[in-house]
């Protein structure tokens, strides 16, 4: 009898493994046909945080953030609030210097003459929910600069990442967007270690994940096609345009929560691409759609 229920338990176990790697095969072929057309080079990872299934794409190339390492920053003051070094409340005095001309700054746009203090939440919020390049500059001041937000990461096992030029330098030299850089499983490893391994405190968890889902740019990404009620916390990048209408990067990283209680984590980066802004967008829609069907109906 124990014999016979080990067989059942062995078979049921290997077809389990079958099922779920077929679905995925179907999952990833339906991502594929999304992209395998497109002019640029897509980058995709899906982490099913329930049950830890990955899907990935083009997962050795190095893909440029843009704006996407506004999260990792985030993660790295938070740490460091968590440490006692600084609070949310903290008052930081931000000088007229300190608004970057010529950059996106909706920071700079409400206080155009600085000289103001502001709470270091406020000043985060800016830089996550609406990507702030001076606020973003700002916080890399405040922690002691780019490195320490990459060994932050580093240390918490992320590898594949590599954050070494702040807003300032990356927006000054179009070629300086590549050395900021991650794979599509290194974005969604973070997410997940910010989700579920209790890396920060419960406080600024709850404070970031509420920054993330309030995020206002990029709302034809991932969040394109899914219902307007979804739970999305996440972040973009975005490079814009060279002058021969190259897009070095837009991207899209976050966590998505369906209504049947699935949870899934999702990076999309397009980088290189001849096609527009449109496109690049309807991409990013197109595979998150697909991935939300999947969860939805599986």
């Amino acid at each position: 009898m124990n014999f016979s229920k080990s067989i059942i338990f062995v078979f049921f176990l290997q077809f389990s493994t079958f099922f779920s790697f077929s679905q995925l095969s179907t999952l990833r072929n339906k991502i594929e046909a999304i992209t395998h057309d497109k002019k640029a080079k897509v980058g995709v990872s899906i982490l099913d945080l329930d049950k830890g299934d990955t899907l990935t794409i083009n997962n050795s190339h190095h893909f440029p953030m843009q704006s996407v390492f506004k999260f990792h920053l985030a993660l790295a003051v938070l740490n460091q609030i968590d440490q006692g070094k600084m609070t949310l409340n903290q008052p930081i005095f931000v000088k007229k210097t300190d608004l970057l001309p010529n950059l996106w700054s909706p920071m700079r746009e409400k206080y155009p003459e600085g000289n103001v203090t502001l709470p270091l939440s406020e000043i985060i919020q800016f830089t996550v929910s609406q990507s702030d390049n001076s606020g973003c500059d700002l916080l890399f001041k405040l922690i002691g600069g780019t490195e320490v937000a990459n060994r932050y990461i580093h240390g918490l096992g992320i590898k594949d990442v590599a954050i070494k030029n702040p807003e300032v330098e990356i927006q000054a030299d179009w070629n300086i967007q590549y050395k900021n850089w991650t794979t599509p499983s290194a974005a969604t490893k973070l997410l997940e270690s910010f989700y579920k391994k209790n890396i920060l405190s419960k406080k600024n968890y709850d404070f970031l994940w509420k920054t993330m889902v309030e995020t206002t740019t990029g709302p034809n990404k991932i969040k394109g096609k899914l219902p307007k009620e979804a739970i999305i916390a996440h972040k973009t990048g975005y490079s814009g345009a060279n002058k021969d209408g190259l897009v070095g990067a837009t991207n899209d990283v976050g966590i998505v929560i369906l209504p049947n209680g699935k949870k899934f984590a999702i990076a999309l980066f397009v980088s290189d691409s001849m096609e527009n802004e449109k496109t690049n967008d309807g991409i990013m829609a197109e595979v998150a759609k697909v991935v939300w069907d999947y969860y939805l109906g599986e």
